[in-house]
């Protein structure tokens, strides 16, 4: 009788917030476990695992994915962002970091992580971001502690900051 498949380990090669990597995962394995377990970018969590509350929310190629919905193998060629890519290097936070830190807009810090990645792909796309879209992207994201006001105020806030040096980069 022949072996299944199913335990047989399949590298995968992707680039993770710019850089190469490369690691194996079964064909079952999902993506949110991969790079918390394999990889050690342990910032992604894991709450739902049935794609409700957000906490694994990244960028794959560009397009947010909740990496519990995403088999590991799936991502093989692809380019990862995570939390941890949103740093502009380790020893400084980015713009919506620095507002969640100004604002007090976490608390546990568990759902952090994947509403920084939806906030970030959305305000680059819309850094003039009004308060009923804001609300509108947080639907997305359960977070049991803040109430939502204070991530909700620091959005704003980075969303200004944003289009500042938007319209300044454009008078350059």
């Amino acid at each position: 009788m022949t072996r299944l498949s199913a335990h047989r380990r399949h590298l995968v090669r992707f680039k993770l917030n710019g850089k190469a990597i490369e690691g194996e995962a079964e064909p079952r394995m999902l993506l949110s476990d991969f790079l918390r377990q394999q990889i050690g970018a342990t910032g992604t969590h894991v709450g739902c695992e049935q794609g409700v509350c957000g906490a694994c929310t990244i960028e794959v190629d560009g397009m947010l994915t909740r990496a519990c919905l995403t088999l590991a193998v799936q991502i093989d060629g692809c380019e990862l962002r995570t939390v941890e890519g949103l740093s502009p290097s380790p020893d400084r936070l980015g713009i919506l970091q620095r507002a969640f830190r100004r604002n007090h807009a976490l608390q546990c810090g568990f759902c952090t992580a994947g509403i920084l990645m939806s906030l970030d792909h959305y305000l680059a796309r819309h850094p003039a971001a009004d308060e009923s879209e804001v609300q509108d992207l947080l639907s997305g994201h359960l977070c049991r502690c803040t109430g939502y006001t204070p991530i909700i105020r620091a959005a704003l806030e980075a969303a200004a900051e944003l289009a500042t040096a938007s319209e300044e980069n454009r008078h350059a």
